[in-house]
């Protein structure tokens, strides 16, 4: 693929992810894929053959990858888990204030939206969720409980993240910080 043909690709993946972060997956429909990225129609068919399901499962998973990007950076910078954590719900707090309190999980609303019914979605939500579990899972390594903690860290974030939306308030991701800091010590 050309510079050109990668170029348009990346413009309908970016705003897919922008529509299905802001308005969920059925938010997110082909005409507003195309209109919001200004792709030719044919280039969504020759970019994504399957469709809106391809579309918003590469969506999911390179949204997923900026996160996970950032919890390496984050990795590499903490001295300690509780840094760690207190850095992730900054990130993801900040990235949520600064879009107007419309851009929470990148992957929450298609999961809630589709893991039941759509098996690729359910596994391109899946694998991003493993990915994160597994960065955190770094971070507790040593710790006999860090499976366990990995993911009830993630969920605590995760319904942070629902709360503070729901609420237009960054207060729930503060609450959770604590008690993630209390949990770890």
């Amino acid at each position: 693929m050309g510079q050109k043909g990668a170029e348009t690709r990346d413009r309908l993946l970016d705003a897919t992810q922008e529509l299905v972060e802001t308005g969920g997956y059925f938010g997110a429909g082909l005409n507003q894929v195309i209109a919001a990225s200004g792709a030719p129609r044919g280039s969504l068919y020759f970019h994504f053959p399957g469709g809106k399901d391809q579309l918003v499962g590469e969506s999911v998973r390179r949204a997923g990858d900026v996160i996970g990007d950032a919890l390496g950076g984050l990795a590499d910078s903490s001295p300690s888990v509780e840094e760690f954590v207190d850095g992730l719900l900054r990130h993801l707090g900040d990235r949520l204030q600064e879009s107007g309190w419309r851009k929470g999980c990148p992957v929450a609303t298609v999961a809630l939206e589709t893991a039941a019914t759509n098996d690729p979605l359910q596994e391109a939500c899946s694998e991003v969720y493993t990915s994160w579990e597994a960065a955190l899972r770094a971070q507790l390594a040593g710790r006999p409980d860090a499976d366990d903690l990995a993911v009830t860290i993630l969920a605590l974030v995760e319904g942070a993240l629902l709360l503070a939306r729901a609420h237009r308030s960054r207060k729930p991701l503060d609450s959770v910080a604590r008690r993630i800091g209390a949990l770890l010590s």
